[in-house]
């Protein structure tokens, strides 16, 4: 019953509707095509106007073509180097991107980073300067200064390294350091000794 009713339906049909159907083709609802042969005069027609195409098509390349090499000669006269012209293309990036509205905004939020990290760093090197010199002024800290002076004299004296009363700390570590530096170490003279007996 389904096949008569579309074969009456066909029958039915003005021929406009006969000549041309609409598919979905490839998701475009709005394809048209014929399906009815073209005539030999329509196809001879369509023939002419697609070969009057191809020519003018062919033509406007040779333009196209001529117009370039034009176009070089004219760089070549002028001193146009591709590198020069890679060149200016390059700087004139450049130059829109930092025009551009988001260079600006990006550089700015850089800047007000960069000026708020310097402001941070700033105030945590004085805040540890000021808390450093609180230390050294500690009765901790003195305690420590005096026994590691105390350990110092000692260790000169039996060393035989002239003691100097008073001084500051860091007088007392550099005399220590001098007098190590001028005295062998017990072991590397035992060492220069092995030497010289071999």
């Amino acid at each position: 019953m389904l096949r008569l009713r579309g074969a009456e339906r066909s029958r039915n049909m003005e021929p406009a509707d006969r000549e041309t159907r609409r598919f979905s083709d490839a998701g475009d609802p709005g394809t048209v095509i014929d399906l009815n042969p073209l005539s030999e005069e329509e196809k001879e027609e369509l023939s002419m106007e697609m070969a009057k195409l191809e020519d003018e098509i062919s033509t406007l390349r040779q333009v196209l073509v001529a117009k370039e090499k034009h176009l070089v000669d004219i760089k070549q006269k002028m001193g146009i180097t591709p590198l020069n012209e890679f060149k200016h293309n390059l700087s004139k990036s450049w130059h829109d991107v930092q025009t551009s509205m988001t260079y600006k905004k990006t550089q700015e939020t850089l800047t007000n980073a960069g000026q708020k990290a310097t402001t941070a760093l700033s105030n945590v090197s004085s805040a540890f300067s000021k808390k450093l010199g609180e230390m050294k002024n500690s009765p901790t800290f003195k305690s420590f200064e005096e026994r590691v002076e105390t350990t110092v004299t000692s260790l000169k004296s039996r060393v035989g390294v002239p003691v100097h009363s008073g001084g500051s700390f860091e007088d007392v570590l550099n005399s220590t350091a001098n007098a190590s530096l001028q005295q062998p170490a017990p072991g590397n003279r035992l060492n220069e000794e092995s030497m010289n007996l071999k």
